[in-house]
């Protein structure tokens, strides 16, 4: 593939020369090429890709003849993963329109933040989470929402949701001028504020990592992936539903990882790509069911989004003898991959994330913004046309986040003399639980709030399932009595249950640097309870 340079959002990148225009493009053009392969799967239903291209038309034109869904207009989607979410996704993208993909874990606050700072026009959620909406609509937290759609059979106290099947009635789409570099997602990723932000994805962007993946892991027409991981994070929509999408091969869907089926659905449905974070490798392997099944089929094996130990990836080579093993990079700000594996990598290689994708650009700078030298550790900047043009409605951010074309990644980083990238240190205040980011300071802003805290401090410990689980540390206020259980329930009252502390621990006092910091690292390892 022939990568040139181009200049995208005011910034000289490096670009696959050729490349689809936008992202119903591509779906157009794999339409066309493998017509007949399956593209969707889930729960008994296949959808070719001409059945895809069709009902992706049919939605389209029925958002744009009878809501008057125009370019820019946002639409959410609260749903699970579901072959809906996929079609729904491809129909905005055809309008120009931008989906807003929400975390259903989150607290009703949370999603209201969120649907209210995107300016959402229109709201899809599905039976299991219509309860979260109702709540919000009882506290008028989302007037901003015009129209509510419905996907299930549950009868809502509202009678104002429409059904999602009036979507795949017969019509037609009028085309709409839609350019690479216009906005296909707002996807919300937490802030050092605690208030998240929303990271405005391209179909530039989107497209690029679909070929970065293509390129670096050497996938095809005949590859099957399983999509276990949510589809409202950019492993699952990016590197595997948009990526399959580009090579013709086919997402099989599962609406929420559950181990036995995830063993079963992998040889039933000969999948050869798996994307996951580790702690899923850990649980199927582990499982009853593992040992009763050969993977010979399974070609190609990508983590990322937590450390993976030497211990599991010598299971996955013993299992998995025929996959080669990718260890991958990156945020939701690069649309997914920035570093990906190469195939064949030497073993004194094995800590580290992989190699630039072939479009990006890494440079580790020091405090001062100056370049490190090679195995100097510093702060990692990148940039490439798969980085977001910036945050929506978020001046600040925009300003803080970007420096001299090149996205700021917060991460702590070293580059060797052959260009293999290590993360030595995550964001001080980030959270890596199972893949999912959380930030420090939005749970101890929670838990200041709490009658009895007088000062606290969050941090991640290891665990050996989930990478790193939540401890919060709490200094209680004079003569008051707390038990942990009490800190637990107050946080999951006001956050999604990730967030929660799984350890709680009480002293007198937090320790401090000369400076007035609280020295984190400390309370890593404290067990004064």
């Amino acid at each position: 593939m022939n990568i040139i340079n181009e200049v995208h959002f005011n910034r000289e990148v490096k670009v696959f020369e050729n490349r689809p225009e936008n992202l119903p493009a591509m779906l157009k053009e794999t339409a066309q090429k493998y017509s007949s392969h399956e593209a969707l799967v889930m729960n008994g239903s296949r959808l070719t890709y001409k059945d895809m291209h069709e009902k992706v038309e049919q939605i389209a034109g029925n958002l744009q003849n009878s809501l008057c869904v125009k370019k820019g207009d946002r639409v959410a989607l609260l749903l699970g993963n579901s072959i809906e979410f996929c079609l729904l996704v491809f129909a905005c993208a055809k309008l120009g329109a931008i989906v807003v993909p929400l975390n259903t874990r989150l607290r009703e606050n949370e999603l209201s933040f969120m649907i209210q700072q995107s300016g959402t026009k229109i709201l899809v959620v599905d039976d299991e989470f219509l309860e979260k909406v109702e709540s919000m609509r009882d506290l008028d937290s989302i007037l901003n929402v015009q129209y509510f759609f419905l996907v299930g059979n549950k009868t809502p106290n509202r009678k104002d949701y429409l059904p999602f099947e009036i979507l795949e009635q017969p019509s037609s789409v009028a085309d709409v001028h839609v350019t690479e570099e216009d906005p296909l997602f707002i996807m919300y990723t937490s802030g050092t504020t605690g208030l998240p932000k929303g990271a405005v994805g391209s179909h530039l962007g989107a497209i690029h990592s679909a070929i970065n993946y293509e390129y670096v892991l050497k996938t095809n027409d005949e590859s099957r992936t399983l999509i276990a991981v949510p589809l409202f994070h950019v492993t699952g929509l990016i590197g595997q539903l948009f990526h399959m999408v580009k090579v013709g091969g086919t997402s099989v869907i599962m609406r929420r990882y559950k181990t036995e089926e995830y063993i079963r659905l992998t040889v039933e449905e000969n999948v050869s790509f798996l994307f996951n974070v580790p702690t899923i490798y850990i649980m199927m392997m582990a499982h009853s069911d593992f040992s009763l099944y050969s993977y010979s089929k399974v070609n190609c094996i990508a983590y990322g989004g937590a450390p993976m130990s030497s211990e599991t990836i010598y299971k996955l080579k013993k299992y998995f003898p025929n996959s080669f093993l990718h260890n991958a990079y990156g945020a939701t700000e690069t649309s997914s991959p920035a570093t990906i594996m190469p195939q064949n990598f030497n073993e004194s290689k094995v800590a580290s994330v992989g190699l630039s994708v072939p479009v990006g650009e890494m440079r580790v700078v020091n405090d001062l913004d100056e370049p490190c030298k090679p195995g100097e550790v510093g702060e990692l900047l990148i940039k490439g046309p798969m980085i977001v043009e910036g945050y929506w409605n978020n001046e600040v951010a925009n300003q803080t986040s970007f420096h001299n074309e090149f996205w700021r990644s917060g991460d702590l980083a070293k580059i060797d003399e052959d260009g293999f990238v290590y993360i030595v240190d995550r964001k001080k205040d980030l959270i890596n639980r199972g893949g999912e980011k959380i930030f420090s300071i939005e749970v101890e802003n929670v838990l200041y709030n709490h009658p009895k805290v007088l000062e606290v401090a969050v941090v991640g410990v290891p665990d050996p399932l989930f990478g790193e689980i939540v401890k919060a540390v709490i200094v209680p206020k004079a003569n008051a009595t707390i038990e942990s259980q009490e800190i637990r329930d107050f946080v999951a009252e006001r956050l999604a249950n990730y967030k929660v502390p799984k350890l709680v621990e009480f002293i007198s006092e937090l320790p401090r640097n000369a400076a007035g910091k609280i020295i984190k690292n400390e309370l890593k390892n404290l067990q004064n309870n």
